[in-house]
């Protein structure tokens, strides 16, 4: 609807009279508010209240109607949902009720609390005393109405349609509403309520088992499912079907007619950019570039290591230096010699000399051989530095026998530097090589050579996850033993064998008594249940190093190489790792097949949704059958002219369906009429609109005195009558 200003809504009011009474239509679904005599209401909105608060303030505010998402994106809506006043088809919640009559009114154009106009305003079929008397009550007492009256909209959607010649005075309105569906006989235009059957299936039921089917059939778009969003879509993609049971089997067989009516909604997509393979030049690009940031990192380098040779040529300088004057000074002045220098004995500055001897050489670039010859001599000459080692222990006194085995220490603590050393030398010696025959094999056939490191790495990677899999989940090799995998299983072949030797030993050795370890070669099982033994981990680490050998080669001679990443824990434990499909249109699409007929199906069978009550057909046979009189040509002048009403009856084949379904119910031959209203959801606003304008209609209305000397009983007595 268009926006008003307050100040021209508060002068359009001031222009009716206090005479001109103001029509309400009060439905479950939606709340209309206008003058009488108009053919248009003035507000129409949802007949909800919500209540939310501000994020910043933490105000409470109220908000009535439709949701306005610019304006409720401010406010924290999770702890209050929207609220109705409605319990099915009846008023009971008045505080809710207050707060939309408030923003109705003022709507309308009312600028004070006092609202001096008549009041007409719809309720259910046979709605309860105790809710006809707190509207009142609510009217009354709070705006200060001076009458009001209650009418059913389905009376009046039908008597506005009669008096356009699409029913009949003689007839049955059958009004699927939002919550509820009512069927009404109507004899000579009026209503007979003790002919009136209800159903609690509407409009409500249709649009949540849509979104229950949609949320189920589409679980990652359940956000885009709102409330408005399902109204639209069952307004306008549901229908009828004439034979549920023919329609269902003509989708399950996939046939061509339920292709063409299949209906797709297109959900916003936006298709992700295409990834082409790199082209030859932009290979040879990134091959260039990385060339040059080689060639810069190398000159980096050369000029690191230019200025460390310069430092370290420096150091040694003044290093012999300072032992040259350290040999002319006399024996009484070296102490306070060394203390100016920052040492504490000579023998201190020839090992820093020696160091730096060392550095500088390794700095220049000596060969493996050279450094290796230089270890040697320098490892000969510590020789000198334990000569207590090879004496006897009985020619040393009890200070020599101490420092002997100092010496015995230091020297096995060398020697075991030593050999890791000459095993880290070997190993490096070793590596070089290879390095060199990969080379050589790479110069003679560059494709062959690069297409066999590409088929080892993937041989050694297979090969290492293989084995962690194994590790992790025992001896299956596809992982995915639903039971739990004991201790055994996930053991090798060297590990069974040290927990055999460990739970078998004091057994066997003992002869049956626990004796272990009273002989010293008891103590030798501890070497064969030693970890050094487990050649499989000691193969699982050549192979990493392999593998890491390997990619570290790739990467050097293939710009298009990319090494495969770690596996984790939770990948290792499964064999094949799902790969993620990247999102197409397809995926953003909702597809409306059988749903379209499957919701609006319960309005004739509820009991697809768990509600064992009367569908809309036998609702009209119910409906007929509570007349007093059996008089067959009443009946068939009710059934000749059935007047649908409210927005359920939108449904395309709605009509056609009743009519087929009351045939059924019928004696053969009775005549059949359906006809539907001129506009199922504004008529019956218009029609109370129509009478309210009559001028008899302030004889109908219940005035404030009445309600004050009256009370409720004269309430539970007052029925509105349609003929005027």
């Amino acid at each position: 609807m268009p926006f008003i200003s307050k100040i021209q809504r508060q002068t359009d009011y001031n222009r009716f009279p206090s005479s001109t009474p103001i029509v309400i239509d009060n439905g479950a679904s939606y709340f209309r508010i206008g003058w009488a005599g108009e053919t248009e209401p003035r507000v129409v909105f949802r007949n909800i209240v919500q209540r939310p608060r501000h994020k910043s303030t933490g105000e409470t505010v109220t908000v009535v109607g439709d949701h306005d998402t610019a304006l409720l994106k401010h406010f924290d809506c999770t702890r209050s949902g929207p609220r109705s006043a409605f319990d099915s088809n009846v008023v009971f919640q008045f505080e809710i009720m207050e707060y939309i009559l408030d923003f109705a009114f003022d709507r309308l154009g009312a600028n004070g609390s006092r609202i001096d106009h008549p009041i007409l305003i719809t309720e259910c079929v046979c709605n309860p005393v105790q809710s006809r008397s707190k509207m009142a009550e609510l009217l009354f007492e709070t705006y200060g109405v001076p009458s009001v009256a209650f009418g059913v909209d389905a009376a009046f959607s039908y008597k506005y349609n009669q008096q356009r010649g699409i029913c009949q005075k003689d007839g049955l309105a059958i009004c699927p509403g939002f919550t509820t569906t009512h069927v009404i006989p109507f004899v000579d235009g009026e209503p007979v309520y003790r002919g009136c059957c209800r159903t609690n299936i509407g409009g409500y039921h249709v649009t949540d088992n849509l979104k229950q089917l949609l949320s189920l059939k589409y679980p990652h778009h359940m956000a885009r499912f709102t409330w408005e969003k399902i109204e639209d879509l069952k307004m306008e993609h549901c229908y009828i079907a004439p034979d549920y049971a023919l329609e269902a089997r003509l989708f399950q067989k996939g046939s061509k007619e339920a292709e063409d009516k299949t209906r797709c909604w297109q959900l916003p997509w936006v298709p992700p950019p295409i990834e082409e393979p790199p082209s030859e030049e932009e290979i040879a690009r990134k091959a260039a570039i990385k060339e040059r940031q080689g060639q810069r990192l190398r000159e980096m380098a050369e000029a690191k290591r230019s200025s460390r040779i310069n430092e370290l040529e420096n150091q040694l300088h003044g290093l012999e230096f300072l032992l040259q004057q350290l040999a002319q000074v006399e024996e009484e002045e070296i102490s306070s010699f060394l203390s100016k220098t920052g040492y504490v004995s000579k023998q201190e500055i020839e090992s820093t000399l020696t160091k730096v001897s060392q550095s500088l050489r390794k700095a220049k670039g000596e060969s493996k051989v050279e450094q290796a010859e230089n270890e040697e001599k320098a490892d000969s000459s510590t020789s000198d530095k334990y000569p207590l080692i090879n004496v006897p222990d009985n020619m040393l006194t009890p200070e020599q026998l101490k420092e002997k085995k100092r010496q015995i220490f230091l020297k096995t603590t060398t020697e075991g530097r030593q050999r890791a050393k000459q095993k880290r030398f070997e190993e490096e010696l070793e590596r070089e090589k290879k390095t060199r025959e990969d080379e050589e094999r790479r110069l003679e056939n560059p494709e062959l050579y690069l297409e066999q490191m590409r088929t080892k790495y993937k041989e050694l990677y297979e090969k290492v996850e293989q084995r962690k899999r194994l590790k992790t989940n025992g001896g299956h090799a596809n992982g995915n033993n639903s039971g739990g995998v004991g201790r055994g299983e996930r053991l090798n072949a060297a590990q069974r064998e040290r927990m055999r030797l460990l739970t078998t030993a004091a057994f066997d050795r003992g002869k049956g008594e626990d004796n272990f370890g009273a002989k010293d070669e008891d103590w030798q099982l501890y070497k064969l249940m030693s970890k050094d033994n487990d050649d499989d981990d000691d193969g699982a680490d050549e192979d990493e190093a392999e593998l890491a050998r390997v990619c570290s080669r790739l990467q050097a001679i293939d710009p298009t190489f990319v090494p495969k990443p770690e596996p984790t824990p939770s990948q290792v434990a499964t064999t094949e790792v799902p790969r993620v499909r990247p999102l197409t249109k397809e995926d953003f699409q909702v597809v409306l097949g059988v749903e379209r007929f499957r919701c609006p199906e319960m309005l004739f069978h509820p009991n697809l949704v768990g509600i064992d009550q009367a569908g809309l057909d036998e609702m009209t046979g119910s409906s007929i059958r509570r007349l007093a009189s059996k008089n067959e040509a009443l009946e068939d002048r009710l059934t000749s002219s059935i007047f649908m009403t409210g927005g359920c009856s939108l449904f395309p084949g709605i009509n056609e369906r009743l009519e087929a379904g009351i045939r059924m119910l019928r004696p053969c031959g009775s005549p059949i009429k359906v006809a539907r209203a001129l506009d199922p959801i504004l008529d019956a606003w218009r029609g109370a609109s129509a009478y309210a304008a009559n001028l008899q209609f302030q004889q109908q209305t219940f005035s404030r005195v009445d309600y004050y000397e009256k009370g409720e009983d004269w309430l539970r007595r007052y029925q509105l009558r349609y003929t005027l």
